[in-house]
This record gives structure tokens, C-alpha cells and sequence, in this order.
């Protein structure tokens, strides 16, 4: 058994399949910013990485990244994603093996997908030790309308399932998670994963001047509700529309709804989904208006403001200046947004249901000097309610404390600094056990050139235009 300690610099590697904008995106930066800042040198690999559409702290270069698979393709005729998404993340791999780069660190943090972790262990130095981190199982993430989507599915979810239990050590996001892990993962019911809450920069609080003045001139005084989640038909996003249109008629002056968040014009759902939610709000009578880029000009008539992709600090003065956030998501496992909002001192609304019941404290009129927000199911009438009563009735001093516990909450529980050190707690207990190797080298030694085989086949194919 080790007896070395991560208590001094170590090198670490993170292994992500998209570098884009969402939540698990965001878990993955702040770690490795929140890792980098106690003396460890790390180096975010991925498949893909847009530095037009990415955290500042990729863009700016604060974190060292590096593409390896890019021009693979993503899916086949819209299909077999899963399939691909396995491909990209073992020739990131194999590149690693190649380069002789998988030997230079000390850690791997894998995160979403799991099926490079066996390539991992056994190429990696003996010193070395993995920690996945499962967000949620990928097996649930997807829908199984047809029987051969149910018998296409099989081998992968096997696969799944034995490549986490590989791991060295194996984190989840949140309680809930975890109870979702054990349920799923029934041959991994010896593991307690640890638990391990997405964070936010709670020491760099952001208040930029030029984009808080962008807000406040475009709005001109008028107040909004605020909804931001990536264009994904899983964040529910209709709930809040509908809970708008249905109060908006009681609610006194002119308020709006800004829905705002990740959106990638390469997945055909983000392109889909927009324009869904433009139709419904046709169809509920409300003018609504999809602005890409600096707030300018709002049309007067403006009832609900479609905001895709928007950068970093132009989300954190929407939240800074938003009358309330919903958030609608309607299996959320944990959903850092809440966070972000309490840390801006925005009360939430949210579903009663996964990680929301983790990090909001709902307000049920006894308890101000805790609560955070409101929990409440998924009745669009029942959250109309609740947005009329807050708008209209609630005091100005009882929307100022819950803004200010739920900030203290965000500090105390949820700072980089405290995800940072649950880090080390895992790595360093990883690095106390034996390392895990559950696959004969015959067989495993043969990965390689399986997938050099197959990624030289597409590459010859030219299939560029899968995208």
C-alpha cells in the first residue's frame, strides 16, 4: 500500500470529451483552476474545444488544454452518438500512450464517460491512480424507443458499468447521484462513491462594471425573471414560459422573462429546442425576441428575451440583477445555476426533485433566517403563484435575506476552495489503495490498434460532413 501523500505538487490530467459551455464543463474548470491554485500543474485533454465558445478561463488561457480527435465525427447520419463520443475519448487516449504523455502525471480525473479508464490504468505509471466522476450514469441519459435502440444500448451499458468500477476511486455530484449510482450499477454495490458538490469562484466574485451597465441600460429599470440552462428539452424550459404568460397577466408594469444559457448550433436538439420555445411563446401571445451577441436595443413589446451562448460575465449581472431565478430542469442531479444564483444574492425558484433539494433551502414563512428560494413541483400554475406573490407581495427586506443567505450558503458550502480540498481528500484516498486492474493484458493490449484501425477507416471515409 502507498504511503506518498498529493500534499506536494502533483501532475494532473483531466480527461473530458467537450469543452464547451454547460455544467459538467464548469465542474471541470473550476476544479482544475481550484487544483492549479494549490501548486498542482494540470492539463485539461479533450476532443474538442471551441475558443469562441468556451469559460473565459479557456479562452484566456489560464488553463493549459489540449485537442486530440477533433476531426472525427460525432455521429453518424444523427445517429450512433454514443458510439463516437467512445471513439473520440480511446484515440485521445491512444494519442496519450503514443506521445508518451500518459506518463507524466500522477493523477487522471475522468468525468462523463468512463471507457478510456481501463486504457488508462494500464498504461499509466504504477505511481498513478484514476478518479471518475460520474455526473450521472450515461446509460440513463439516453432514450430507448425501439428495440434495437434496447439491444444497441446492451453492450455499452455493460461496458459502463465495468470500465467505473475500474476507477481507483469514483466521486459523484451530489446524494442524490449517488443513491442513482447504486440503483444503476447493481454489480458495484460493494463502492461508496464520494461525494464531491460542483463549485463556484465564491473568492473573485464578479461585478463587472461593463456588463452590469449593459444590463441596466438595456433593461431600463424594468424588472425580469431569469431562466438559465443550456436549449435542451430536459431543462424543461417551458415550465417557466408557461408560468410567466399565466402570471404576467396579474403582475403590475411591464416585467419580462430572459431565457438565456448554452447553445451550440452543431447539435441539432440546441436548433431544435429554440425554436420550439419561440413557438410556444407564439402561441401563448408573448412577443418574444432572440438577440445573439451585446445587448443593444430591446423592442419595447419585448415579453420573453432569448439570449444563446452569452459570455461569462454578461450571465453573472443577469443574475446580479434578475428579480428571481427559475429554475426548471425536471431531473437535475444537481444543477449548478441555483448555486450561482444564491451567490449573486437571487432568491430561486426550482423543482422539487435531485440536487435543487441539496442546495436550496425553500421559504416556507417560519424560516427567513435560512431560506434561499422556493421548491415547488412541476404545476406551471403553482410557480405562477408563487412568482405573483413574491413580485407583488413579498417585502423588500424578506427578498433581501433570502439574497443574503443564499450567499452565505454558496460561500460555506459550495466554494472552490472546499471542492478543491474534497479533490485531494479523493485523490489522496485513491492513492492509499492498491491499483485497480481488472482486465487481462492480452486483451487490453489489443485496444490500440482497434482503434487506430477504426479511426484511419473513418479518416479515409472522409465523413467531415457529419458534423
Amino acid at each position: 500500500m502507498s504511503t506518498e501523500s498529493i500534499e506536494k505538487p502533483r501532475r494532473i490530467a483531466f480527461i473530458h470529451p467537450d469543452l464547451g459551455i454547460g455544467g459538467a464543463e464548469r465542474l471541470v474548470v473550476d476544479a482544475a483552476i481550484g487544483l492549479q491554485k494549490l501548486g498542482n500543474e494540470i492539463t485539461i485533454y479533450t476532443s474538442h474545444c471551441d475558443y469562441q465558445h468556451c469559460f473565459d478561463e479557456i479562452s484566456s488561457g489560464k488553463l493549459k488544454v489540449v485537442v486530440f480527435g477533433d476531426w472525427l465525427p460525432t455521429n453518424f447520419y444523427k445517429r450512433f452518438h454514443i458510439l463516437f463520443a467512445i471513439l473520440r475519448q480511446l484515440y485521445l487516449t491512444i494519442m496519450l500512450i503514443i506521445t508518451g504523455s500518459i506518463s507524466g502525471f500522477d493523477f487522471f480525473i475522468v468525468d462523463q464517460l468512463s471507457f478510456c479508464i481501463p486504457l488508462l490504468n494500464f498504461f499509466s505509471e504504477p505511481r498513478a491512480r484514476v478518479l471518475f466522476y460520474c455526473h450521472f450514469p450515461d446509460q440513463l441519459l439516453t432514450k430507448r424507443l425501439s428495440l434495437f435502440k434496447k439491444l444497441y444500448r446492451i453492450p455499452f451499458d455493460f461496458i459502463e458499468e465495468r470500465t467505473t468500477g475500474i476507477s481507483d476511486q469514483i466521486v459523484v455530484n451530489s446524494n442524490f447521484t449517488k443513491k442513482i449510482f447504486h440503483d444503476t450499477f447493481t454489480n458495484l454495490s460493494s463502492i461508496n462513491p464520494g461525494v464531491i458538490y460542483p463549485c463556484v469562484d465564491t473568492e473573485n466574485i464578479e461585478h463587472n462594471s461593463e456588463s452590469n451597465k449593459e444590463v441596466l441600460n438595456f433593461f431600463k429599470n424594468s424588472k425580469y425573471f431569469l431562466s438559465i440552462n443550456r436549449f435542451e428539452r430536459s431543462k424543461n424550459i417551458e415550465l417557466a414560459i408557461k408560468a410567466f404568460a399565466k402570471s404576467k397577466k396579474i403582475l403590475p408594469g411591464k416585467p419580462r422573462l430572459v431565457i438565456a444559457g448554452g447553445y451550440d448550433a452543431r447539435v441539432l436538439e440546441n436548433v431544435e429546442y429554440l425554436k420550439e420555445l419561440t413557438t410556444l411563446c407564439d402561441n401563448l401571445k408573448l412577443t418574444n425576441f432572440t438577440i445573439r451577441g451585446k445587448l443593444i436595443i430591446m423592442p419595447p413589446s419585448t415579453d420573453v428575451l432569448f439570449l444563446p451562448s452569452i459570455k461569462t460575465s454578461l450571465k453573472n449581472s443577469l443574475l446580479q440583477n434578475a428579480e428571481i431565478l427559475l429554475y426548471t430542469p425536471t431531473r437535475e442531479h444537481f444543477g449548478i445555476v441555483p448555486v450561482e444564483s444564491m451567490l449573486y444574492k437571487t432568491p430561486v425558484l426550482a423543482k422539487n426533485f435531485g440536487g435543487p433539494l441539496e442546495t436550496i433551502i425553500n421559504y416556507d414563512g417560519s424560516n427567513i433566517n435560512e431560506a434561499t428560494g422556493f421548491i415547488e413541483t412541476n404545476d406551471f400554475e403553482k410557480w405562477a403563484k408563487i412568482m405573483i406573490k413574491y413580485y407583488n407581495e413579498t417585502s423588500p427586506e424578506i427578498k433581501k435575506q433570502l439574497g443574503e443567505n443564499g450567499y452565505h450558503r454558496a460561500v460555506d458550502k459550495f466554494s472552490r476552495t472546499e471542492t478543491s480540498y474534497e479533490f485531494v481528500n479523493n485523490l489522496e484516498h485513491a492513492l492509499r489503495q492498491p491499483k485497480r486492474q481488472f482486465i487481462h493484458p492480452r486483451v487490453i493490449s489489443l485496444f490500440p490498434l482497434v482503434v487506430i484501425v477504426i479511426s484511419y477507416i473513418i479518416y479515409r471515409l472522409k465523413f467531415s460532413n457529419w458534423e
